[in-house]
């Protein structure tokens, strides 16, 4: 059993421990130390990382009362060496998840809310509740858990057993729980068990705020940051808004108005331009038509090229193409650094555009599929798309 030294003690950044195993591992050497200050991952906190003897630690996990210590190279068993925390790391790791059992217990006092879902990655953090809460409920939990924040109530850990458990008023209990229990305690404040590491008072965390929440099963999952996350992510977000503001010369408060007129203008535009290309393809869909190749039964064939084509456009052109019911026809197009290309075929002529769709594929080194009346593929952008056009025609007409 390795000895767990932050269960006693979060703010130990190292220690002195001795090598007990060191096994080889496709994460990397798995070591066992009969004693660390290394937080294995576990009850939705992230493993601390740092480094032993020099060596770099990447990553904690327990198994069977062990820690295993997964290192960069290996070290001998026996040897004694020095634990050193990542202690940047582990305050993002505490600040997180202290600021969750505040944040948890704020909507539960407030509006009965439970957190039945944690989840911490890297600069990600979710709490799910079990109840839908509005944005002003959030906005007023956030407001109390700050308030406990900024009150720098001191954070314990103490140790009972379950037998005393129905003594303490705790948001959740496990009664399943036996034995020895761990408990985190926020003075005046939050009660539950918990293995985690937390900060010695509620001040270090520093800042709890919420970016977002979304419906989630019968209830929502709440998106939020603490401490030093919180603030570079409101310093970048803040960069963001500024960088938005000078590009639509105005002030960062007056963006939200500034897109929304652009987007107003922008639609303008493209009812302006879709109409625009509306009479442009009824002006040069006959002019196609009358080029397309006519086999003895009198259905047409064609194939035709457009640059600078968005799928939309592409459709148009080809209902246009499509309007009598004995033409078989593809648009090739260009999308940026893509080549596209859409097959369609009147009721009346017997074409399988599905076929037709594999062996545009073959010639253009593409995927798609469809429907026997339509089908679509495409493929990275070749400057020699254009001159296998003719081949794509022949393909239209089963040559």
């Amino acid at each position: 059993m390795t000895e767990k030294l932050y269960e006693q003690d979060s703010m130990l950044k190292s220690c002195l421990a001795t090598v007990q195993s060191c096994e080889e591992t496709r994460r990397g050497y798995a070591v066992v130390l009969d004693r660390t200050v290394f937080f294995p991952e576990g009850g939705g906190q992230l493993s601390d990382r740092g480094t032993l003897g020099g060596v770099k630690m990447t990553y904690a996990a327990e198994r069977d009362g062990e820690v295993l210590h997964y290192c960069e190279q290996p070290l001998a068993a026996g040897t004694q060496v020095e634990a050193v925390l990542d202690w940047q790391a582990r305050l993002d790791h505490m600040q997180q998840h202290a600021g969750e059992h505040i944040l948890s217990h704020a909507v539960w006092k407030l509006f009965g809310a439970n957190n039945i879902g944690f989840h911490m990655g890297e600069r990600l953090v979710t709490i799910d509740l079990d109840k839908e809460l509005t944005a002003a409920e959030l906005a007023q939990a956030e407001d109390y858990a700050n308030s406990q924040i900024w009150e720098n109530k001191p954070i314990t850990v103490s140790y009972l057993p379950h037998t005393r458990l129905p003594e303490l008023v705790m948001r959740k209990k496990n009664e399943k729980l036996t034995g020895t229990l761990r408990i985190v305690t926020v003075e005046g404040g939050d009660v539950c068990t918990c293995c985690g590491t937390h900060p010695a008072s509620t001040g270090m965390i520093g800042l709890i705020r919420i970016n977002r929440f979304d419906r989630h099963k019968d209830g929502i999952r709440v998106e939020f940051l603490c401490g030093r996350w919180a603030l570079e992510d409101a310093r970048q977000k803040n960069e963001a808004i500024w960088q938005a503001g000078r590009l639509l010369s105005m002030k960062p408060e007056h963006v939200p108005q500034g897109i929304c007129k652009l987007q107003g203008e922008l639609a303008a535009q493209s009812e302006r331009l879709k109409a625009q290309t509306v009479k442009l393809y009824e002006f040069l869909a006959p002019q196609l038509l009358e080029q397309a190749a006519v086999d003895a039964s009198g259905i047409k064939y064609i194939a035709a090229a457009q640059e600078d084509c968005s799928a939309a456009d592409a459709k148009l052109l080809l209902n246009k193409l499509l309007a009598g019911e004995r033409t078989v026809a593809a648009v090739i197009y260009r999308t940026g650094e893509r080549v596209n290309y859409v097959i369609g075929s009147g009721k009346e002529t017997g074409a399988d555009c599905r076929d037709l769709c594999r062996q545009a594929g073959e010639l253009f080194g593409g995927k798609g599929g469809g429907s026997q009346s339509f089908a679509q593929g495409g493929r990275a952008y070749s400057s020699d798309w254009r001159q296998k056009l003719p081949r794509l025609q022949q393909i239209l007409q089963g040559v």
